[in-house]
């Protein structure tokens, strides 16, 4: 099963020639290889560039070990150079390569050389693109298949599809599962043995039951705004289990460099600034995130928030989560401050989205709840409630545009031609 990652292809794509090195970075099993030695290699071949003149080598093939070894690659490649037509050098999972900086940036002294490399961990990569590389990094980060992509590859019904979507993720691999309890396995399997146990390897963390625990609460956790005290609080609480604040935003740095969780910050939109003291974490792939709960707390509200901030991601917006201080007079005629949330605040060059995630709105009442918020921001950015419910977008008497989630998700310019 080809599934076209286009948006992807095409970042690859506009990046050819352009003497930086091209680094796809994302979670681990979201399809990175599959972008760089399938879709990207078709595309230069059926372009016209000679097999001879695509080096690829998957580093975490036992087959290239001797290839980690960074004199060695070095040498290997310069035998694999020729002429001087164009090579493209495709190396996967560069970070099993030793001094793989001093690597990268000696193969950007060849001067046909085009470099192209996947990595699963941003410490190794992302940051050291910006302070290493100087200017000379170009990344692409690859999310697990966005529900356009999945729906694209199965032959449900979008209900049925969006079913499977939420409970069971997106990485490409779920696909080719047959049967929801092979999949559910799958996914246990994937989640401990593989994303966590690969945390601790790295991070050299020695309890590895924390780690695993706190995966657990924040998994719990969607929606809700959480900060290292709170839930230092939650493990003395509930857990039992004594961590330390500093512990606590250390495992959760590491779950982000390993793309598992992104971290959404409070923002305050009237006063222009950012709140610190809490922020939401949100899963890269839904399906991890339930099996890590052993798909006990399937809360279709909270997972579709869940994919709605992928989905903003997906299409390039850094998302914040808003919030909106009001003033309220109390019947001693004293004033009472409290926040209103935005689900989200999406950012993306000059323009701005604010949004609201529903699952259901049956009636008015219903309907100025979910929109207080966006009614006191007084700025002309546009205002977003998306519903699952089915049906046909349109703005209300506020100019909010109200719009389904299937609409939402499979019309990628939704943002271009719906919001004037």
């Amino acid at each position: 099963m080809i599934i076209k990652r286009d948006t992807y292809l095409q970042q690859l794509i506009s990046g050819m020639g352009n003497k930086m090195i091209k680094v796809v970075t994302g979670i681990r099993r979201c399809g990175k290889s599959f972008l760089l030695f399938e879709l990207f290699h078709n595309y230069l071949i059926e372009s016209g560039v000679s097999p001879d003149h695509i080096i690829e080598i998957a580093l975490d093939d036992r087959r290239f070990a001797k290839l980690r070894n960074p004199d060695n690659i070095i040498a290997y490649i310069d035998s694999r150079i020729a002429d001087n037509a164009p090579y493209y050098i495709l190396l996967d999972e560069v970070q099993l390569l030793d001094e793989f900086v001093d690597v990268l940036n000696s193969l950007l002294h060849i001067k046909n050389a085009d470099v192209y490399v996947t990595g699963s961990n941003s410490k190794f990569l992302s940051s050291d693109i910006a302070t290493e590389f100087r200017g000379r990094g170009f990344n692409i980060h690859i999310f697990p298949l966005s529900f356009a992509e999945y729906l694209s590859a199965v032959s449900v019904s979008k209900t049925e599809a969006w079913r499977d979507f939420y409970l069971y993720g997106s990485l490409p691999q779920i696909l080719a599962i047959e049967g929801d309890r092979n999949k559910q396995q799958f996914l246990t399997e994937l989640a401990q043995t593989v994303f966590l146990a690969d945390v601790a390897e790295r991070n050299k963390i020695k309890n590895r039951d924390e780690l695993s625990e706190l995966f657990s609460v924040l998994a719990s956790s969607i929606g809700a705004p959480v900060n290292p005290t709170k839930l230092s609080n939650t493990f003395r609480s509930v857990k039992k289990v004594a961590l330390t604040n500093r512990t606590i935003s250390k495992y959760l740095q590491y779950l982000c460099d390993a793309y598992l969780i992104e971290k959404s910050i409070r923002y305050n939109i009237k006063g222009k600034k950012y709140i610190n003291t809490l922020a939401k974490y949100y899963f890269t792939d839904p399906g991890l995130r339930n099996a890590i709960l052993g798909f006990r707390q399937v809360e279709e509200t909270h997972l579709m928030e869940n994919v709605i901030y992928n989905e903003l991601r997906i299409r390039g917006y850094s998302v914040d989560v808003g919030c909106v201080e009001i003033r309220q007079q109390q019947q001693d005629g004293s004033m009472r401050r409290s926040l209103l949330e935005v689900d989200f605040v999406a950012n993306r060059g000059y323009s701005r989205l604010y949004i609201q995630s529903a699952l259901h709105i049956p009636d008015d009442a219903k309907m100025q709840q979910e929109s207080a918020s966006l009614r006191r921001i007084d700025d002309s950015f546009q205002k977003i409630i998306i519903m699952r419910d089915e049906i046909a977008p349109y703005y209300n008497d506020d100019g909010f545009l109200i719009i389904g989630l299937f609409d939402f998700l499979l019309n990628k310019s939704i943002d271009q031609t719906l919001l004037k």
